[in-house]
């Protein structure tokens, strides 16, 4: 295991910072809009793709005037090169500041210009309280940024390093995901999802009568409480196993079909993604392992009986009896326990078992 890890931690800013954020968040658009200017400009006129030194030189002594640290105006040139590079265009999107089509707000800064200071964040001679649900004073800063989220709300996300601790689990698991149960485990243990399909009702009223803020809510209530989940149940793993595999379905296929609502609903790839960094952390393996027929074949006797659960037709079976050995299966734990052997087979000679 390394002796360190980079995680980026996220805490909420008290709303009564809020107007000083936003007037440095249109001072940001600002020059990122000047920026996407100038880049053109130079891009008609000389062919010359501007790289972030050469954008610096233009924005340098600006910082004072917009109310912005200089690295800030820095880590925006730079961003800014990142992201012509990625879309390979010669022109971005505009940034905007005000309207009905803003973009959310966005500042960002580096481990030099923030700082922990008498319990509170410390930045260009001002300082910031938040909910400080990490103990920030415990980590060294690196880069970060203060951004802000549909509602109007502004948060503080920062990149620290950490030291991992092992976990003490020393059994393994095996994990089926599905559209009206998130996550099954080979041990009977369940994650609930369809989050949006218990507020949709909710939300399709709000949104008829055009109440704007209710909608915005009701999304974010949502989202909250599929993270919440996800984080609990993964921890929950990873604190209790020493290895985890989960099926490889893949959720860009499905999202193409009629289910295409409740997959994304169910947050999969949310899932693996928290999965793959807590158990890279404590030091447990995880890997994603081919679930063909998992939930067709037999965990008990490892045969396809007649009496399998079969194609689309076959959805709607939660529970069925193995014809070959007499066994009853639940439909997901049967998955779960086959995905578990793949898994195990795969560490132990490297090739699928199913």
């Amino acid at each position: 295991m390394k002796t360190t890890y980079i995680k980026t931690l996220k805490v909420r800013v008290k709303d009564k910072h809020a107007k000083e954020l936003n007037r440095q968040a249109q001072n940001v658009n600002f020059v990122w809009n000047y920026i996407n200017e100038l880049s053109n400009k130079a891009i008609k006129d000389r062919r010359l793709f501007l790289s972030h030194f050469d954008i610096c030189k233009y924005t340098q002594g600006a910082n004072k005037e917009l109310g912005l640290h200089s690295q800030t105006l820095g880590q925006i040139s730079k961003e800014y090169v990142t992201r012509r590079r990625q879309f390979k265009k010669a022109i971005l999107k505009w940034r905007k500041s005000f309207g009905t089509s803003k973009s959310l707000g966005w500042i960002p800064l580096t481990g030099q210009s923030i700082s922990w200071k008498n319990g509170q964040l410390y930045h260009f001679g001002k300082y910031y309280n938040v909910f400080d649900s990490y103990g920030l004073s415990q980590y060294k800063f690196r880069q970060g940024c203060f951004v802000e989220d549909a509602r109007g709300r502004w948060y503080f996300c920062v990149a620290v390093e950490v030291k991992p601790e092992k976990s003490k689990g020393k059994d393994s698991v095996g994990i089926d995901l599905g559209c009206k149960t998130t996550a099954t485990t080979s041990k009977g243990e369940m994650l609930e999802g369809r989050n949006y399909r218990k507020l949709e009702q909710k939300l399709g009223i709000a949104q008829r009568a055009k109440k704007k803020n209710r909608v915005r809510a009701i999304h974010a209530k949502i989202k909250n409480r599929r993270q919440d989940g996800l984080h609990k149940f993964s921890t929950k793993l990873v604190q209790e196993n020493g290895a985890i595999f989960v099926g490889d379905v893949s959720s860009t296929k499905l999202i193409k079909t009629k289910m295409a609502k409740s997959v994304l609903d169910a947050g999969w790839s949310s899932l693996k993604t928290m999965l793959e960094y807590k158990c890279q952390l404590a030091g447990v393996v995880f890997e994603e392992v081919n679930e063909s027929y998992s939930t067709q074949t037999c965990s008990s006797c490892g045969t396809l009986p007649d009496s399998r659960p079969k194609g689309i037709a076959g959805l709607g079976i939660r529970e069925w009896t193995c014809s070959e050995c007499g066994d009853i299966h639940d439909r997901d734990v049967n998955a779960a326990k086959n995905i578990l052997a793949v898994g195990h087979y795969r560490l132990a000679g490297g090739i699928p078992h199913l």
